[in-house]
């Protein structure tokens, strides 16, 4: 009997309802923030139903303190309602801002409007400081020019209320949190206990000034406009470290702990990582051993993204390159520099797709690669290589799920100065582009 009470009032253990792999993962640390929708609760319904409830509440709970505001003049009160009138009010912008977000990616937003909630994450830090300001001057003021108070005992009563509600807040984020294994849900929980006894200041100052000390109130409203400015710097590099394309330092050890689960994966090389919305995006570079087969390649690619999406509830989309290795590099440039040098890239520039065309040293032998900038819907690239004894194709393909960047499946024959058409094809659309690759001055076959 006494577990459930504790678990229900969030003093159970904190590994309830937890899943997953079976050991830690790191994921930066929860703080509790506004202005930002933390994926965990953003990408679940139960988490998004939590949001909902708590929004509720709070605002009754703000809703009736404010009628206590107007009636005893209490500032202490008032920055404590200003408080949870923040705490409920944050929620609209970015609700308004997550269903922008949920909409399709276009030809003008090919990402979608994911950062529509870092715009609505600016919005409700600057109404937080506007907030804060007015509790403050409101509090200063009352300092310098004391005015009576009426009505002690509801002002007590309205501070007990905002306890209450806070504290209810609280245990129901908590129990969601667990249920859904989000640490930001079960630290927005905790942070509203905070905020309960925040409002139990409010009953404080109001024994203070019954009790003939009238300064009590003032001085209680200027404390927690000190906690409201702290709640602000906390938001406000939280939002701006997401519009800077900032990540939590636990997402890029997660990822290297992803590929630690990836056999045949020699290294990585470098690690990206943004948020666009409370969607995760990953841009890895990995290397592999010298022996590996395109085959190969592509399976540890494919291995690696199964795992990141496996670690990542959050991410949306992971891209995977291959780059060589510094030693592999020097490897493979003094076994080539004998037989090959790469003609000059061919830019691409046309309506269907802009982009760079070249012959790479891929871990497979030599390919050709048109790296895409932009592309029109369903492209499709084909080269075709004027020979002596007849046109040579080479038809370029997607390598893995990334379709800015397709390969030919086998090295163009030698030697590398050639006429050559690209041939571009979307739906009902064809362009053909003339190039001419040229071998480097002095490279002999």
């Amino acid at each position: 009997m006494m577990d459930k009470v504790r678990d229900w009032f969030g003093f159970g253990p904190m590994t309830h309802g937890m899943g997953g792999h079976g050991h830690d993962h790191g994921d930066g640390g929860h703080g509790h923030t506004h202005g930002v929708i933390d994926p965990t609760i953003a990408t679940t319904t139960r988490g998004i139903w939590a949001i909902k409830w708590s929004f509720v509440v709070l605002a009754i709970t703000a809703g009736l303190q404010l009628v206590v505001v107007f009636l005893s003049g209490s500032v202490a009160l008032l920055a404590d309602t200003i408080h949870n009138v923040g705490d409920a009010a944050t929620a609209i912008p970015l609700w308004i801002a997550f269903v922008l977000a949920r909409r399709k990616p276009s030809k003008t937003f090919t990402y979608g409007l994911g950062r529509v909630e870092d715009l609505a994450g600016i919005v409700i830090v600057l109404i937080i400081l506007f907030s804060a300001i007015v509790a403050g001057y409101e509090a200063i003021d009352r300092l310098i020019n004391p005015r009576p108070i009426v009505f002690l005992g509801w002002v007590a009563i309205a501070g007990l209320i905002g306890f209450l509600g806070n504290e209810a807040v609280a245990v129901f984020r908590i129990r969601v949190g667990r249920e859904i294994n989000s640490a930001a849900l079960i630290a927005d929980g905790y942070h509203a206990r905070t905020d309960g006894f925040t409002s139990l200041a409010v009953v404080l100052g109001a024994i203070g000034v019954w009790l003939g000390f009238p300064l009590a109130d003032p001085i209680v409203g200027l404390l927690i406009t000190v906690a409201i400015f702290a709640i602000v710097w906390q938001s406000s590099k939280a939002v701006l470290t997401r519009m800077l394309d900032g990540v939590e330092p636990g997402i890029i050890d997660e990822i290297h702990h992803a590929a630690e689960h990836v056999s045949g994966l020699e290294r990585m090389q470098s690690v990206q990582a943004r948020w666009i919305g409370h969607r995760l995006h990953a841009d890895v570079a990995i290397s592999v051993p010298d022996a590996a087969t395109a085959k190969d390649v592509l399976g540890i690619s494919e291995a690696l993204k199964e795992e990141l999406f496996a670690h990542l509830p959050a991410l949306a989309e992971a891209n995977v390159r291959l780059e060589s290795s510094a030693g592999s590099t020097a490897k493979r440039a003094g076994a080539s520099h004998a037989h090959h040098h790469a003609p000059e890239p061919f830019k691409v520039a046309c309506d269907l797709a802009a982009g760079t065309l070249e012959i790479v040293d891929t871990p497979a032998g030599e390919r050709m690669r048109l790296t895409i900038d932009r592309h029109a819907d369903d492209l499709t690239a084909t080269v075709i290589i004027d020979r002596p004894n007849g046109p040579e194709t080479l038809r370029l393909e997607p390598v893995g799920d990334n379709h800015h960047r397709l390969e030919s499946t086998v090295a163009p024959a030698e030697p590398h100065e050639f006429q050559a058409r690209l041939v571009l094809t979307a739906k009902d659309r064809e362009q053909v582009l003339s190039f001419k690759m040229v071998e480097p001055k002095g490279h002999h076959h």
